[in-house]
């Protein structure tokens, strides 16, 4: 067994994720990505129970393992009680601790989303908020986030949303308890120390 083998099957989640697939296919016949990509989560669980390390590296440093969604339609469907999605995650794990992501147009994407996202969440509490959007980076939206940016007083209301306010409702103000509470997770979960290294790489280009 090599090292890539070892740090995925070391990895908590590996257990309840890959217990026995026997390349039935449902998986792959339920998953949303694989109409639109080439992808085949029924092959990628063959590919890491085979253990081939050159075949696990050249997956690890390619596009295949960030074109899944995360819905995890596979695991109410699978048989087996596999979890495709969750190794996906495991691979994209390492794929990142190992600097292989680098390689995928795909997966070097993660370093922007841990800028954009990873920050506000530590931040604010939100993945996306209106305060944080900068509507420039989105031209797919046209006028509509700089529209609703420059009326959010008067629109988000409409929306039932509690922008800036204390209480329930979208857009509130997360309280500073639960704020200390997320950061620790980022903390002890070791998120932090990712979202670093991801942010560290991309200041590096």
């Amino acid at each position: 067994m090599g090292n890539l083998v070892d740090l995925i099957k070391a990895d908590v989640r590996y257990q309840d994720s890959l217990k026995a697939c026997m390349n039935c296919g449902i998986c792959t016949a339920i998953c949303p990505a694989a109409e639109f990509f080439e992808y085949d989560p029924r092959r990628i669980c063959d590919m890491v129970q085979r253990g081939d390390e050159d075949v696990i590296e050249k997956l690890l440093r390619s596009d295949t393992i960030w074109y899944c969604g995360q819905c995890m339609s596979c695991k109410t469907r699978c048989p087996r009680g596999n979890v495709p999605g969750a190794v996906i995650t495991i691979l994209r794990t390492v794929s990142q601790n190992m600097g292989y992501y680098k390689d995928s147009y795909y997966g070097r994407q993660q370093e922007e989303l841990a800028e954009g996202i990873g920050t506000n969440i530590v931040d604010i509490g939100y993945c996306v908020h209106p305060d944080k959007v900068a509507p420039s980076k989105h031209p797919e939206q046209g006028p509509v986030w700089e529209w609703y940016i420059k009326n959010i007083d008067e629109v988000a209301p409409k929306f039932g949303a509690n922008y800036h306010g204390d209480g329930p409702g979208a857009l509130r103000t997360i309280s500073p308890e639960s704020m200390e509470e997320l950061r620790k997770i980022f903390e002890i979960t070791g998120g932090d120390e990712l979202r670093e290294m991801l942010i560290k790489g991309k200041n590096q280009k």
